[in-house]
């Protein structure tokens, strides 16, 4: 069978491989069907994902059909399935919090451990989650990162009658954008492109900022009457929005960091305190999947239609570098596996 390989920095190789043979721990074969590109696949290839190892199969946002099992397991073949790509050790303080996300000895499907860019690959059924056979692999392909967005929001305590900021109208500020709107809340979205802002708008914002043409600072007191944002989610995660995020908040609000980024930022003590502001890190997801799919499949996302291109396993790495050089034109792209 055949994979699509990082093998160093800018070096990604279309290659054959073994496929997979099953056992008591990883118990079920998936056929793969498609695999959505994220941000930190591109780190990894890259050489700026600071948490990945390599050489290294990416893809971790992987929808398939279940082809083999071994053993007893609720799942059968031919169910289709999505990946929950996280492996925490149960045993840490974290996993002891309920926070297995944040494992100290966490591995991540794609990231630490080879993930779903190969036609098919083995896996815990732990880390599987059924969808309906007649949801699209499509948008089925969204639900991972769609869980990004459920569990930032549910970080930020996100309420009813809130006004959120989000600062970046990329696949995950969207996938955030989408979720919040399940609840009754205002939401302003800023970005650099008035194209992503344009498809924000059709999304569900309320307002967006063109933050290259007006200041997010000034914007955001207009629009609040100077209260500031209840909610506040850097999608960005630079150290310049990181400052921002903070600034642009309410007294009592909650500011949600999603960055990897290890330059740091220039904060100041004063609005965190004055406010009492809540600052919290959102990694990855704690239990989301299966509110996300329950949602998809009644249909809350049907007019989400966030992949714009698509392209064979054998084109990976053309995949990678018409995301590079074309950000602006794609929102999602994902590989097929036919």
């Amino acid at each position: 069978m055949k994979a699509a390989r990082v093998i160093g920095q800018n070096e990604l190789t279309v290659e054959k491989i073994e496929k997979p043979i099953l056992d008591k721990e990883k118990n079920i074969l998936v056929k793969t069907k498609k695999v959505g590109i994220c941000g930190s696949d591109r780190h990894i290839l890259h050489g700026t994902n600071p948490l990945a190892t390599i050489p290294r199969i990416v893809g971790h946002e992987v929808v398939g059909v279940v082809d083999e099992i071994y053993g007893d397991t609720q799942l059968n073949i031919g169910d289709h399935v999505v990946v929950e790509p996280i492996r925490p050790c149960g045993e840490c303080y974290a996993c002891s919090q309920n926070r297995p996300n944040v494992c100290k000895n966490l591995v991540v499907f794609g990231v630490h451990e080879d993930g779903g860019m190969r036609e098919y690959f083995s896996i815990n059924e732990k880390q599987l989650h059924k969808v309906d056979n007649n949801l699209s692999f499509e948008k089925s392909v969204l639900i991972e990162p769609l869980t990004i967005g459920a569990q930032a929001t549910s970080r930020g305590n996100l309420q009813d009658g809130d006004t959120l900021l989000i600062q970046g109208a990329g696949p995950i500020g969207l996938c955030i954008l989408r979720y919040a709107k399940l609840k009754d809340v205002k939401i302003i979205i800023s970005d650099l492109d008035q194209s992503r802002l344009d498809y924000a708008k059709e999304q569900g914002a309320d307002i967006t900022i063109n933050v290259k043409e007006k200041d997010l600072i000034s914007e955001v007191n207009k629009i609040t009457n100077g209260e500031g944002v209840n909610v506040s989610i850097d999608a960005v995660c630079i150290p310049k929005t990181f400052e921002l995020s903070i600034l642009v908040a309410s007294a009592a609000g909650r500011v949600v960091v999603l960055g990897f980024d290890e330059q740091p930022a220039n904060i100041v003590q004063m609005p965190i305190t004055k406010n009492e502001l809540t600052i919290v890190g959102s990694r990855l997801q704690t239990y989301k999947f299966t509110e996300v799919i329950k949602n998809m499949e009644n249909g809350k996302f049907d007019d989400f239609d966030l992949v714009t291109h698509q392209f064979e396993l054998s084109e990976a790495t053309k995949a990678f570098e018409y995301i590079d050089k074309h950000p602006e034109q794609v929102k999602k792209a994902i590989i097929n596996f036919n």
